[in-house]
């Protein structure tokens, strides 16, 4: 109900005044009469004047849903604000703070290093999602709509987010209602409320009624006036009753728990440390702060939030593409998860567009020699072929040319629809000069008029019920001679001719996308606002299973006292609900969601919108209202539902490349915590804090790249195993740390490297000592990526062009600066060719036992796992 308070603003002297709301009295408007509704908008069907309109713009707002803008500002400095960064910044503080004070300066290089670590990967984090963001935003803006109005006495085009209440607007066919309205004197219109109601049949709408922002004009052209815009309005009403909070997502589940994995890790390296350092070792304050360092640099995967941030806005920026605009970037890796697709029925898997099925049309030869044709041709013949409402359209439609409708007759007189004869008529003359009329409406009507309907009435009957029982409205037809040849006669006997089935008919693709989502591994769940019966008889077109239950029966069932877990289980094991409300697609939601599903659900309608926004992966189909565009994540910009397959293959290969990095993310931890820490224990090595950071810097460069890396989308709902990425993890980090440690050894206590390759010396000096090390480490982490990133052997699936192309130029770098770096500052001098080759050779052979490693430790997750596998039973019933 639309409430505006009622004001006294004195004489009225026909000039144009701003809406007051000092009045305490309210008038429901939705009921008031037109000319009550004028008065209290301080308006008439002349309009209003700009400057008036730009007024009231200010004080109502724009007529749309608004959303919440970020403040860039704050958004580029949330990319610091989070645990790995604060360990970051956290190393910085050490670096110049601590380091100060024992007679040496702050360690400026580490902190400008880390600083510019940090700012890097924000900057590129910004960037990306930023660029993503403002693509949607703009997509977004092409799908806004124009109405006409009467502004300053003459009619133009502005945008719907323009309109006021006390705005005159021109509503004609196709017009989707732009705002509330009051409708002004003229011809009834017929609106679409599918949007609203879920059902197909458009409703009759005169002078005075109200009618819907987000509904469509399906016939007539009629004036309104508006009442409510935006937030106002009864879908705004409902989009704004929609919980603006959002629970925290998988992905920041995922993010939070392995990072706290590394912090933990890191933490426990620290104390070790700590304790080795200063209470075993007696070593110096300043001594030990490097060590620390090291690992609080290396151990955190800084880049982690970065390269995930990124491989999203670049799938974002892909799947735009492919007509799906992501208003959520966390939605595509919880798309990629998605084991439950619940479509909407209407405007969804079908085309909201009556036809008639030509095949299923019964003719009734009683002696007559009706035949299918002839029953389809008199049908269109007694329906209008200009200014047509849905049925007549369907009807016409059917013929092989509109044309021959009205061809080779000369038409007399047409009878429209009224509710009270319940169908239409047409008088015509034929070629050879006979006046005929044929008739078409609601069967029973039909058979009460015909001459032999006793003898008739059964075997109509069964037919008509055949029909309903699959969910088929249909049509009578009847054809009468009129001998007297005046449209004033009453005519012969009326003719029963036969039965036309109505339906709404899937879309093109609805059956070949629920094929290939359910190959995906995905139950699609058909939820509609129409009966059971048209429900199956859609799913049986479409291949999917049969087995649909009225929503309110099903959910009034846990009320009534059934057990909730049986209530839960028809749930999860059924093929679609009917004759849902906005309130049942909301429990439906929850109690899937309740058995550790992955929930999308596709709508466009404000009956939708709960559902959506509650939703894993809300999908607002494309012409959705803005109410459902809102409380989704993810917008369609194409028809039908055969985007949403192309959007998760993309979204798969994205969860991939993000899983393949959190895998290498752990073992970097795992392996410079503990090679790092046992080298300090052991040997009490100090590496450079500095190098550390060029490794990152490097490692980040390299591994951003992964966002557009060469995947195979998985064949089945991806998750994150943390199981599987933890263990994976940590038997790869800690083979990498006795890599290195071994390699230390080999040229700190042998001389077996220097006799086998005639090399010179190097272990007695640590400049040169740090320079092996680094090449060491950058070579063999890098190089982890590509044992990560496959399924089998990393040498066989071939990676990105662009992502090889980065590893080779950041491991030219690597052994360029081992070889010739002379830097005091970093404690590194370069080490010569020879040393560089010796160190490659040892790297690409521990290389090769990395694949092995990574097969015989899934091998034991998979063997030891006790996780039950998410069960839906597949659909009953395919396409034949």
């Amino acid at each position: 109900m639309v409430m505006y308070e009622k004001r006294d603003d004195g004489p009225n002297d026909g000039s144009p005044k701003a809406l007051s709301w000092e009045s305490i009295e309210s008038v429901d408007l939705e009921r008031a009469p037109i000319s009550e509704v004028f008065e209290v908008l301080h308006s008439s069907e002349d309009g209003l004047l700009e400057a008036e309109a730009a007024e009231r713009l200010q004080k109502f707002g724009y007529n749309k849903l608004e959303e919440v803008q970020e403040n860039k500002i704050l958004k580029f400095l949330g990319f610091m604000w989070n645990p790995l960064s604060w360990v970051m910044e956290l190393a910085a503080f050490i670096s110049i703070a601590l380091a100060n004070g024992q007679g040496r300066p702050p360690d400026w290089p580490d902190f400008v290093g880390i600083v510019v670590l940090l700012l890097a990967n924000s900057t590129i984090s910004f960037v990306e999602e930023n660029t993503a963001g403002n693509a949607a935003a703009a997509l977004m803006a092409k799908l806004a709509l124009s109405a006409k109005v009467l502004r300053d006495g003459t009619w133009m085009k502005t945008d719907v987010s323009l309109l006021v209440p006390g705005d005159i607007i021109s509503i004609k066919l196709g017009d989707i209602i732009p705002a509330d309205c009051r409708l002004l004197n003229g011809d009834p219109l017929k609106i679409d409320q599918s949007a609203l109601t879920g059902e197909s049949l458009p409703v009759k709408k005169k002078a005075g009624d109200q009618v819907y922002s987000g509904s469509t004009c399906k016939q007539g052209e009629i004036r309104a006036v508006v009442i409510a815009t935006g937030i106002n309005t009864f879908f705004g009403k409902a989009a704004f009753l929609v919980d603006s909070t959002s629970p925290v997502g998988h992905f920041h589940k995922v993010l939070s728990s392995i990072g706290n994995f590394c912090i933990c890790l890191i933490a426990l390296g620290l104390l070790i440390e700590l304790v080795a350092m200063y209470a075993v070792q007696k070593r110096s304050y300043r001594d030990g702060i490097d060590n620390l360092l090291v690992l609080l640099i290396g151990g955190i995967p800084i880049a982690m939030p970065s390269v995930l941030s990124v491989t999203m806005a670049i799938g974002s920026h892909r799947l735009s593409k492919q007509g799906a605009i992501v208003k959520r970037m966390t939605a595509i890796e919880e798309m990629a998860g998605m084991d439950v697709l619940c479509c909407d029925k209407t405007g969804t898997l079908t085309l909201n567009n009556l036809r008639i099925d030509k095949n299923l049309t019964e003719a009734f030869d009683f002696g007559y020699g009706v035949k299918k044709d002839l029953v389809v041709l008199m049908a269109a013949r007694a329906s209008r072929t200009e200014n047509q409402d849905p049925i007549d359209a369907a009807v016409v439609g059917t013929l092989s040319d509109p044309k021959e409708a009205r061809e080779n007759i000369t038409e007399v007189h047409f009878l429209p629809f009224n509710p009270i004869d319940k169908r239409t008529a047409i008088t015509y003359v034929d070629t050879e000069g006979r006046w005929w009329r044929a008739t078409k409406g609601a069967p029973e009507q039909i058979l009460d008029m015909v001459h032999n309907k006793e003898e008739i009435c059964t075997r109509v009957t069964n037919a008509i019920n055949k029909f309903g029982e699959r969910g088929l409205r249909c049509l009578g037809v009847a054809l009468q001679k009129i001998p007297e040849k005046s449209v004033e006669s009453s005519g012969g006997p009326w003719k029963f001719c036969g039965l036309i089935p109505l339906f709404d008919p899937p879309r093109h693709d609805s059956a070949d996308t629920i094929r290939r989502a359910i190959e995906l591994g995905i139950s699609v769940k058909m939820i509609t606002g129409d009966q059971l019966a048209i429900a199956k008889e859609t799913g049986r077109r479409v291949g999917m299973g049969l087995s649909m239950y009225p929503a309110s029966s099903l959910l009034e069932r846990e009320k009534s006292g059934a057990v909730m877990g049986d209530v839960d289980d028809l749930i999860e094991m059924a093929d679609g609900f009917a004759g849902v409300f906005p309130e049942h697609k909301y429990e439906i939601m929850k109690k899937l969601q309740a058995r550790k599903h992955t929930v999308g659900m596709t709508g466009d309608g404000v009956n939708d919108a709960p559902a959506l926004k509650v939703a894993d992966i809300g999908i607002s189909v494309s012409n959705a209202t803005d109410a459902a565009r809102s409380a989704s994540d993810i917008v369609l910009t194409e028809p039908g539902l055969s985007t949403i397959i192309s959007a998760l293959l993309t979204s798969r290969a994205i969860f991939q490349r993000m899983k393949n990095y959190t895998i290498y993310a752990v073992s970097m931890t795992i392996r410079i915590v503990v090679g790092f820490s046992l080298l300090q224990i052991v040997w009490e090595y100090d590496f450079s804090p500095f190098m550390i950071l060029v490794i990152a810097l490097l490692n980040d460069g390299t591994i951003m790249t992964i966002a557009k890396d060469r995947v195979k989308p998985s064949p089945m709902p991806d998750s994150w195993k943390l199981r599987e990425i933890f263990a994976t993890g940590i038997v790869l980090g800690t083979y990498l740390a006795g890599v290195t440690i071994t390699f230390f050894w080999l040229v700190h206590d042998t001389e077996w490297l220097e006799t086998t390759f005639n090399l010179r010396q190097i272990k007695h000096h640590r400049d040169n000592m740090t320079s092996a090390v680094y090449l060491q480490v950058s070579i063999v982490s890098q190089a982890l990526i590509f044992v990560t990133r496959s399924r089998t052997w990393s040498f066989i699936e071939r990676p990105g062009g662009l992502l090889l192309t980065a590893f080779a130029i950041a491991q030219l770098t690597a052994t360029i600066i081992a070889v010739y770096a002379n830097w005091s500052f970093a404690h590194i001098q370069g080490i010569g060719w020879k040393w560089a080759c010796v160190i490659w050779l040892h790297a690409i052979i521990f290389y090769l036992p990395l694949d092995l490693i990574k097969f015989a430790t899934r091998y034991l997750i998979l063997s030891t796992s006790s996780v039950p596998q998410k069960h839906i039973r597949q659909p009953s019933c395919r396409i034949s």
